[in-house]
């Protein structure tokens, strides 16, 4: 889940990633031959493809496999039968969710992203019926432990808009879309290496969810959504207590 929940973001996302990691990886290269598809297979020129091999070698894709995937997509291979579909909708509670996708069928997907919504007590969208809650954003995340000092001492002489300390002690750096690159290149210059770093869709108005129900089926839907061969990305506005979350786990 991409969005205010360190725990769904990063904890419950990591928990299942060895299990899953052929979809992972299977996500990635696709999201690597659609970009190099539509801006070519040169690393510095296309930023957008920068940032998709940069998520697949922290998912610790072999650097062939990425290679593979560039050149499948600038040869124009099968990548240009993907199409780039983004679906909202609503959760439990009137949570808003924006589900990103990447597929050759249309109608498959669609009633696969609306059957996950209507399983787990939601219904799908119109278009642009939550889009405006949400903005791009770059999004470098620290895990816990790691010196908040030389994080923020670093932050103040970048191009930087919020530095945001969780409750687990995990801290985010959220930088404009067109700064990302430069934010993250440069704390990994000084030492300080990412435990993520994306372009993000962050929501304006947080929903907070106070019940453990409400929170289960909420987590449940995101969970069905982003196990969907076609979704690459799952956003929402969802905001679940850590007294919650500490129950449910």
């Amino acid at each position: 889940m991409a969005g205010h929940s360190k725990w769904a973001n990063i904890k419950h996302s990591k928990a299942r990633v060895d299990a899953k990691r052929g979809k992972i990886f299977t996500k990635h290269i696709r999201e690597i031959t659609v970009s190099a598809r539509l801006g070519g297979a040169d690393i510095n020129s296309n930023s957008r493809l920068r940032i998709a091999v940069d998520k697949a070698l922290r998912s610790n894709m072999p650097k062939d496999t990425i290679q593979r995937a560039i050149k499948r997509g600038a040869g124009g291979d099968e990548s240009g039968n993907l199409q780039e579909i983004r679906y909202e909708g609503y959760g439990p509670n009137g949570v808003a969710v924006m589900v990103d996708c990447l597929t050759d069928n249309k109608n498959r997907t669609v009633g696969e992203v609306r059957h996950a919504f209507t399983k787990n007590g939601g219904n799908l969208g119109t278009d642009g019926s939550v889009n405006y809650l949400f903005t791009a954003k770059g999004l470098i995340s620290f895990p816990s432990g790691m010196s908040e000092d030389k994080i923020m001492a670093t932050a103040l002489e970048l191009p930087v808009e919020d530095v945001v300390t969780n409750t687990d002690g995990s801290i985010d750096v959220f930088t404009t879309v067109d700064e990302f690159e430069t934010v993250r290149d440069a704390f990994v210059k000084t030492g300080l290496e990412p435990e993520q770093a994306e372009v993000s869709m962050q929501a304006a108005i947080q929903v907070k969810i106070t019940e453990e129900e409400s929170a289960e089926k909420m987590l449940a839907l995101v969970e069905m959504l982003e196990d969907l061969d076609d979704v690459q990305n799952v956003y929402t506005n969802a905001e679940i207590p850590d007294a919650i979350l500490e129950k449910m786990e």
